[in-house]
């Protein structure tokens, strides 16, 4: 039983688990082994949207082949209503599953946003004889994280890549910084867009367009001139960039890059 629950210590969490009710009526759970005060203070945060990879779910199967296991586990997973039978999922399909086919089960969760069972998923790939550390699934997870508010599971998640000795991406910081924005913490998010440049890691146009967009919406004007401003470094063409910013969000105010 121990081997299916996800262990939170693990993550770095501890006393957030009784601000997730939800984790308790589906999701065994042990308790989390980290304070991280600012997602419980986070509701108090103007509220931001990134709204760039939002859109209404698509299909299963549409864009990419699912194997029929692959499938049948989501399928089985989400109409397991109860712990025990959550366990009989685990038991009868996803420890059978091959390896492809469990990470393809992870990421379709994601994909469908179905945040509680995804992180039970990846409890389980955690555990396999064949896991290695993997950057991408640690970015799928922390952008599902912060897509719910669930700021102190992302940075949780955040800091335990860290612990396993990766080294975040563009990709990594962006998902965090977006995670922040989500719920309106706007100091965290441009001090992480600091330590990804000091990082080496350049912001690409994902990371400015999400930065820019949700400063404007929060009245940080300044701030979102200075990132604009970044975008002549870090950006092809960066007048161009701006214009189809502006044209994508029009209540932005004018910028030129000089």
């Amino acid at each position: 039983m121990d081997s299916l629950q996800i262990r939170f210590s693990d993550l770095g969490l501890e006393e957030r688990a009784r601000n997730l009710k939800s984790l308790h009526r589906s999701i065994l759970l042990n308790p989390f082994s980290k304070k991280n005060s600012s997602s419980s203070s986070a509701s108090h945060f103007l509220k931001i949207s990134c709204g760039l990879r939002g859109g209404p779910r698509k299909p299963l199967w549409r864009g990419r082949v699912l194997s029929t296991e692959a499938i049948q586990a989501v399928q089985s997973l989400k109409l397991a209503k109860s712990a025990s039978k959550l366990e009989d999922v685990f038991d009868s399909r996803i420890s059978r599953l091959l390896k492809a086919d469990l990470i393809a089960t992870l990421e379709e969760l994601q994909r469908q946003n179905e945040w509680e069972i995804a992180l039970k998923v990846f409890g389980f790939v955690r555990k396999e004889e064949w896991y290695r550390p993997d950057l991408s699934l640690y970015c799928g997870m922390i952008f599902v994280m912060g897509k719910n508010k669930l700021i102190g599971i992302a940075e949780a998640l955040f800091s335990e890549l860290l612990k396993e000795g990766l080294e975040p991406d563009t990709r990594a910081y962006t998902e965090m910084i977006g995670a922040f924005l989500q719920v309106g913490m706007v100091e965290n998010a441009m001090e992480t867009y600091r330590l990804m440049k000091e990082s080496g890691c350049e912001p690409d146009k994902l990371t400015l367009t999400i930065l820019i967009r949700n400063l404007e919406k929060a009245g940080e004007e300044e701030l979102a001139s200075s990132v604009m401003k970044d975008s002549a470094k870090y950006v092809d063409f960066p007048n161009r960039f701006t214009k189809e910013v502006k044209k994508k969000h029009p209540k932005m105010r004018s910028f030129e890059i000089v």
